[in-house]
């Protein structure tokens, strides 16, 4: 026989209540991670690894940008003739960034220098 006065519905109603409110909350906060442009700490802490958002490509160095996807790949047919492993990025504003190891990058610059895309 089921209770009259309707209490066993008030713990699920919470759980789903709080669930509710906790995913509002992280899916508020998610938004304004990745929408936060001006972000005040960047200029308190500029220069700090961990606020850095710019040119990092591990081990890779980059050779020659363009914004010609075309370009990049003659540059990079110019480099694999030549005996030089490469590969190409996307940076934020759009340019693609031909990127090479470190020992190698002064023989791919010197190879593309006459090249439209430096």
């Amino acid at each position: 026989m089921p209770p009259s006065d309707g209490w066993y519905l008030l713990g699920p109603f919470i759980a789903v209540a709080l669930v509710g409110f906790l995913g509002a909350i992280f899916w508020r906060m998610g938004l304004q991670w990745t929408r936060a442009v001006d972000d005040p700490l960047r200029e308190l802490y500029d220069g700090l690894a961990i606020f850095d958002h710019g040119d990092d490509y591990g081990l890779l160095c980059p050779a020659a940008a363009t914004r010609d996807p075309v370009i990049a790949e003659e540059i990079r047919a110019l480099l694999r003739a030549a005996g030089i492993r490469s590969t190409s990025a996307t940076r934020p504003d759009g340019r693609l960034i031909v990127l090479v190891f470190p020992e190698a990058v002064e023989e791919a610059r010197r190879l593309v220098g006459g090249s439209p895309a430096v």
